[in-house]
This record gives C-alpha cells, structure tokens and sequence, in this order.
C-alpha cells in the first residue's frame, strides 16, 4: 500500500475514532482540561482513555460521571495543562485544529466573560508600597467598577486604616484571611504588588485551579514580575480588556505523608491500665501545590543528610550531603540555579533535581519528564531526620516511614506576560542575573594580526 493509501486509511480511523458513541456525532479533541496523570497517581485504563476522547462535560452532569476517578498515565510528558483559569478566563484556543499541540509562544489570554473581581495581593511591612497600593485600588473601584478582594492583615496596617480619606475606599474591599477563607471561583484575576515572593504568595492561596497573574516589579530581584507600576492605568485596561499573552508555570503536586506512632495503653475488662503498651501507628497526608521548589535538607543537625530517592517506584540513588532540591523549571532560576543546575525556560516541560553540597564529585544536576513521579524517604540507616519545605514556606520536619511524594501538577499559574514567554524570560536573565555579563573582545586589526 502506498503512503498516500495509509494516510487516507488513517484518516477514516481517527475520522471513525472521534464520533460520540451514544449520538454518533463527530466532536474534538481538544488540548483539554486535566484529569490528569498526576491528580490520582494510579494506572491509565482502557475506560479512561475512552472517555476523555468523549465530548467534553460538565462534572455535574451525572453521578456516575462525577464519582469516576481518571488515574495517572505513564507518559513521559507532563500532563496537558488546564486551559481555564479563574471563573471566567481561559486560554484562546486555535478553532482550526482538530488534534493540536499549541506553540507556546501564541498562548494567549481571554475571558468567557467580562472580569468583575480582581485579589490585590502587597508586599507586607513595605512603606514604599503604600501609595502604589492605594491608587491602584481607587483605579480598580472607582474607574473599573471591581470588585476588589484584600487579605484582611493588608487593612490591618496603621498606615491604611488610620488614612481616613483611604478608609472610605477599603470599606467596598472583600477581605479574607489565608487558610481560612477559600477564594476558588470568587477572582477573576490577580495583581501582585512586590516581588517574586508575591507571586509564590498568589500561587499558595489556590490549590486547584489559578486565576490568572499580573505581576507589578516593585520588590528587590523581579524575575517574575516583568510590568512597571508607571503606566499601570492602561496595562490593567489592556490585561481587562483581554487577549494578552500569558506563560504558563507549571507546579508540582507534593503530598506528605507522615508516620504517626502513638503509644497507647492496653486495658483489661475491668478498665484497669497495663503496664505493657502497643504502639500503633496512624498515617497523616498533607498536599501542597509548589510553584518553585521542594527542598529537602539536613536541619539543624550536623551530619549529612542521607535520604533515598524514587523515580516511578524504582530507587535511582542515595542523596548523601546537605540535601536535595526538586523544582520546576520556574524554579530552576531560584535555589537550584544557586546550587549549579541550569536555568530551564517555564514552557519546558520538565523536573529538575538538583543536591545541594553533595559528598560526591560525580553528583551533577539532572532532569526529568515531566510525567515521572518522584518520591523522597529517609534512608534506613539515615543518622538524623530531615526538614522539608515549600517554596520557603510550611517547613516541617521528615522521619522515618515519612515519605514525600512528588508529580507534576495539572494546575499551572497563568502569568500574564508583558510582551511574551520568551523575551520576557530573556530580559529577566539579563537584568536580574546579568547572565553572560562580559567586557566584549576588541577588535583585532590586520596589522594586530601581523603580530
């Protein structure tokens, strides 16, 4: 059979492949919301790859559709981001394709419907932000007609609650407190007002699905905050507006699960308390969305750490050293890059391992597909336990029969470019990190040359 005869063949297979099979009626494939490799952390079956292929719908529509439960694949490749963000935006999606892989690089931002609420997100204990604050909230209420959402210890601030001409503004604002009040599907988009740490704040207050990012650079470095608050007026009119490019940082999805053993005493029928006592033991799992790294180190002991490393169940190696970082390639710019990984562009879909001061010479960097899953334990015969952490948050200590379980995760952080993914990420590295920062080579003339 020719080539031509094989790809007509093809064609009425996929053609055939992509009818409903309740109606008969040819639909899509779309780059599609997850239900991802990584949200369950099992095997990919036959079923499940059957329904995705089905039309798209809604999670309420029927009890058996919404008790199903899609498991983890095998592939290599990190599972396809969700292409929703917030209550009403959504990536604008090419019409034309049929089955796609979108360029990166044409990732635009749009919205099913007009944004009405934004969170406000400041740098705390920050003078030198009180004023850009402040305008840009008169801006948002009184010119845009937002709502405008405020993290109550914001207000809370003697220099905003004690400004009474400020005071009438902030009444309008809805406040909330973290880990208490859950904004999922309340904010249509974010402004953050600061630094870096301003965007991972933003990350760790959703752990589904994000709205998307506009990051003001008014902290100390700025790598992932590319606006300049001079012409904010007409950037928030343009982010408002729609159709702006975005980047999409993938996070990992690190669940923690710890060993609790308790001693309890046995008592006998007549409710009188033995001396002998049974432990048992209780396990406890905590999730967490990271959207630059997980660093796992020694503490405060002084010996190295000793931990085991998995990759999709397989020991790969002994972490032996100060300790190991696992960030995405948002964070390889951050901890890893000071510790000698590579610097990986956020599109890239990938893991990246990287040890801090390991006791080895040949212990260098590597990355992963995206697809794996990775878990870290305390080896047996580790001498003292480990400390884990979060994008520098939620520091908690690691045990034996503790084990912390890492993938990719199907929630990205939409961040809202100012030109697009990749000069932005370029004019980062050149003015935050000055990379390849180097007095140029003179030239050499002819009669150099005779020398």
């Amino acid at each position: 059979m020719t080539s031509a005869g094989r790809a007509s063949l093809i064609g009425r297979f996929l053609a055939a492949s992509l009818c409903d099979m309740d109606g008969g009626e040819e639909v899509r494939v779309e780059a599609a919301p997850y239900c991802c490799s990584s949200c369950d952390g099992g095997e990919v079956t036959g079923r499940s790859l059957a329904r995705r292929n089905r039309k798209t719908r809604s999670l309420s529509t029927s009890s058996a559709s919404s008790s199903f439960e899609y498991r983890r694949t095998q592939s290599l490749h990190g599972p396809s981001p969700v292409t929703t963000f917030g209550p009403k935006a959504c990536m604008l999606q090419n019409p034309h394709a049929v089955m796609h892989i979108q360029d990166p690089a044409s990732q635009r931002l749009t919205w099913n419907k007009p944004p009405k609420s934004v969170l406000v997100i400041k740098k705390i204990r920050d003078a030198s932000l009180l004023q850009p604050f402040k305008e840009l909230c008169l801006f948002l209420t009184e010119v845009k007609n937002m709502i405008v959402y405020v993290e109550k210890k914001i207000l809370e601030d003697p220099a905003i609650s004690g400004d009474e001409n400020f005071g009438a503004i902030t009444k309008k604002f809805c406040t909330f407190r973290e880990d208490l009040d859950d904004l999922s599907n309340r904010v249509d988009f974010i402004i953050c007002l600061g630094g870096d740490g301003t965007l991972l704040y933003a990350s760790s207050l959703f752990q589904e699905s994000v709205p998307p990012v506009m990051a003001f650079h008014l902290g100390s470095l700025g790598f992932l905050t590319p606006f300049k608050f001079d012409t904010y007026q007409s950037q928030v009119t343009q982010i408002i507006e729609g159709n702006a490019a975005i980047v999409l940082r993938s996070r990992l999805k690190v669940r923690v699960l710890k060993e609790n053993w308790e001693k309890k005493a046995r008592v006998d029928e007549k409710g009188i308390i033995l001396t002998n006592r049974d432990i048992e033991s209780s396990r406890k799992a905590v999730q967490y969305q990271v959207l630059n790294e997980v660093v796992v180190d020694r503490g405060p002991s002084s010996y190295l750490s000793n931990v085991d490393l998995f990759l999709d169940g397989h020991l790969i190696t002994t972490v032996q050293g100060d300790g190991l970082i696992v960030s995405t390639p948002t964070g390889s710019t951050a901890y890893a890059v000071a510790a000698g990984a590579s610097m990986i562009h956020p599109n890239v879909p990938a893991i990246m391992i990287t040890p801090i001061c390991p006791h080895s010479l040949s212990f260098r960097p590597i990355v992963v597909p995206a697809g794996v899953e990775l878990k870290i334990m305390l080896s047996r015969d580790a001498r003292n336990t480990a400390w884990v952490s979060f994008d520098g948050r939620k520091r908690q200590e690691i045990c034996h029969g503790d084990s912390i379980t890492i993938t990719t995760s199907c929630f990205p952080v939409p961040s809202i470019c100012f030109r697009d993914p990749v000069n932005d990420w370029f004019e980062s590295l050149a003015q935050c990190l000055h990379w390849n920062v180097r007095k140029k080579q003179n030239y050499l003339s002819s009669e150099d040359e005779e020398f």
